[in-house]
């Protein structure tokens, strides 16, 4: 590094990290908290000695596979509610496709993430390189143009001072509330360490404020009249309220104008479930308490969600005559779904200004009654069982039990896939904060990443990992990192031999059990898995308890570890927690030319739910 004058000579990878390393967001933190490497020969000689020179004023984390370090940075930014966000660099080719899933991941979930994997030689003259996919009609193609559709921004850097516009144009993007997800700068490995004369103001600290957009007057005005008009209005409460802090503006909303509240899975945890307003989970995996109210609204107003089909039931779930949809959301793609009368804010201000509008308007329909019924169920169901139980092995909820028990209000609960999210947000009992799902993309694997890189962001908070053993087997390196970095978590293992859920699904779908329990595979012998011994064998305290009393102790003495704890315990498959009494229909289509009679039941209850579908308004 030299400087002369006004500017700086570096690479373009120092440059890169030393502009990186300035970016701040309001609260004076570096915006890019950290980058996940795993260094290869497209990113090794650029920006891996660009890394190594910016020590602490960057630091660096080495995971053991670019799908989950990326997923580690997703579960961050998340935890951080889009405050902070992390960088993840690979190299060319297989470490650079590793991370589209992770992209796609953040894309549908709204969520900030940098990724830089290496690219092809912008002089071309080694090609073809190592690793480079060709495209035989297109020379300008690598592989990283895989990232384009699930990239909110994507650039490919093919000169040093392309950087001068990228880096700033992909801020813009991770911090802007309505645009905000993954971004993708497929860095060439010649250009990396190609030096430059960079203006010396091109580093200067910049702080990034996300903005709060105030709400049209004429679509407020509307929206007033019609909650003031509205017989049976009811909230529908979406990640954007975390997203934005809105906490206490939704809390203080449905107080003063007595409005109940309904849960999303991104939702869940704004209100506590606490909260005398709060009837809980809505849709497919949803509370009776909730989807009673959901079904009698005549006015559903969402607010930061984006009515995703299990929230909705697959649009079979509003079903009052005449109901209106109201969507509160900072982003216009999500306000105008399905016919909704839009409101385009920020969710906080936007609730601000609505109250404003409403005055001392009050609502009042509900029965409160309906809330207090729901959660007794729910205490039921969870309960530890007793000794005239006849199931021999606990249920998913009764796991959901133990764990609720052994847990304070300084816990977070985490999951991705499978059984476990439609149990969780039916049945757990959230703290402010307490709930951390990514059920955007359903992504198997996420979990044990995500708790790394959610207790990486919440160091003061108890992170429980719920994970079946489907999602163990598909990607559980990132624990042998956590190990190694001593970020503590604990992990709840359901082994239910197979993937259960699925298992379930197949049947109310009219199918026979095929290919997802173990038992049911074709040229496959029971498994003989020792997920104690594989988790020990990377350093991680584990143990398998034999009962929900056990479960219960052994996630109080994990408390205060300085590493993660995996905990086993065989869980029965069969049982759903819908069987708790919430839930609804959801859209899976089951094939039109049955082959046995459970399949043709299937097919007509399918074509009566289908009836019931209110689309578009």
């Amino acid at each position: 590094m030299s400087e002369i004058g006004n500017t700086i000579r570096l690479t373009a990878a120092q440059a890169m990290v030393r502009w990186l390393a300035a970016q701040r967001n309001e609260d004076g933190a570096r915006f890019i908290a950290g980058v996940w490497a795993i260094f290869g020969h497209g990113n090794v000689a650029g920006l891996g000695e660009a890394l190594e020179g910016a020590g602490d004023s960057l630091p660096t984390w080495r995971g053991q596979n670019e799908q989950t370090m990326a997923h580690a940075a997703i579960a961050y930014a998340k935890a951080k509610a889009r405050r902070q966000a992390m960088c993840v660099t690979s190299s060319i080719g297989p470490g650079a496709t590793n991370m589209v899933t992770a992209a796609a991941l953040a894309h549908v979930n709204r969520l900030p993430l940098l990724l830089v994997p290496g690219d092809v030689f912008a002089n071309r003259r080694p090609d073809p390189v190592l690793q480079q996919v060709e495209d035989f009609t297109d020379g300008t193609v690598s592989a990283n143009d895989c990232f384009r559709p699930v990239s909110r921004y994507f650039d490919r850097i093919a000169r040093p001072e392309q950087l001068l516009t990228a880096l700033p144009r992909a801020m813009r993007v991770m911090t802007d509330p309505a645009e905000c997800g993954p971004v993708t700068l497929a860095f060439c490995q010649d250009v990396q360490v190609e030096a430059y004369d960079w203006p010396a103001s091109f580093f200067e600290e910049r702080v990034w404020r996300i903005r709060r957009p105030e709400p049209d007057a004429g679509e407020l005005a509307e929206i007033a009249s019609l909650v003031r008009s509205a017989r049976a209005p009811v909230i529908v409460c979406g990640g954007g309220v975390i997203y934005s802090g809105a906490q206490a503006a939704l809390s203080q909303f449905a107080e003063r104008h007595g409005i109940p509240v309904v849960e999303t899975q991104a939702g869940k945890s704004a209100l506590p479930q606490a909260h005398e307003l709060n009837f809980g989970a809505a849709g497919v995996d949803g509370a009776a308490s909730a989807n009673q109210l959901c079904e009698a609204a005549d006015l559903v107003i969402g607010v930061g969600t984006r009515f995703q089909d299990f929230t909705t039931g697959s649009w079979t779930l509003f079903q009052a005559p005449g109901r209106r949809l109201v969507s509160l959301n900072v982003q216009p793609y999500d306000a105008a779904k399905h016919g909704a009368v839009s409101l385009v804010a920020d969710a906080r201000v936007g609730l601000e200004r609505l109250s404003a509008a409403l005055g001392d308007h009050r609502s009042n329909w509900f029965d409160p009654a309906r809330r207090s019924a729901w959660l007794a169920q729910v205490d039921a169901h969870c309960a530890a069982p007793d000794g005239a139980s006849v199931n021999s092995l606990p249920t998913d909820a009764q796991v959901i039990g133990a764990v609720q028990r052994a847990s304070g209000p300084q816990t977070t609960v985490l999951c991705a896939a499978g059984t476990m999210p439609g149990a969780l947000k039916l049945l757990w009992q959230a703290s402010a904060g307490g709930y951390h799902m990514e059920y955007g993309y359903s992504c198997m694997g996420y979990e044990l990443a995500g708790a790394l890189g959610t207790r990486m962001a919440m160091p003061d908070r108890e992170i429980v990992c719920f994970t079946g053993d489907g999602s163990y087997m598909m990607a559980n390196s990132e624990l042998a990192t956590a190990v190694m970095m001593r970020v503590p978590f604990t992990v709840v293992l359901t082994d239910n031999r197979g993937f259960g859920c699925i298992n379930r699904l197949q049947a109310a779908s009219g199918g026979e059990p095929f290919n997802n329990l173990y038992r049911d595979c074709q040229g496959m012998a029971e498994p003989e898995i020792d997920f104690v011994a594989h988790a020990a064998s990377m350093g991680a305290h584990a143990e398998k308890v034999d009962g929900i009393a056990a479960l219960e102790a052994a996630v109080r003495a994990a408390r205060g570890r300085d590493r993660p704890s995996v905990i086993v315990i065989d869980t029965d498959p069969a049982p759903g927690p819908g069987e708790a009494g919430g839930g609804h229909w959801w859209d899976v289509a089951v094939p039109e030319a049955p082959r046995s009679a459970k399949g043709e039941a299937a097919l007509a209850s399918y074509g009566d739910n289908r009836a019931r579908q209110n689309l578009v308004d």
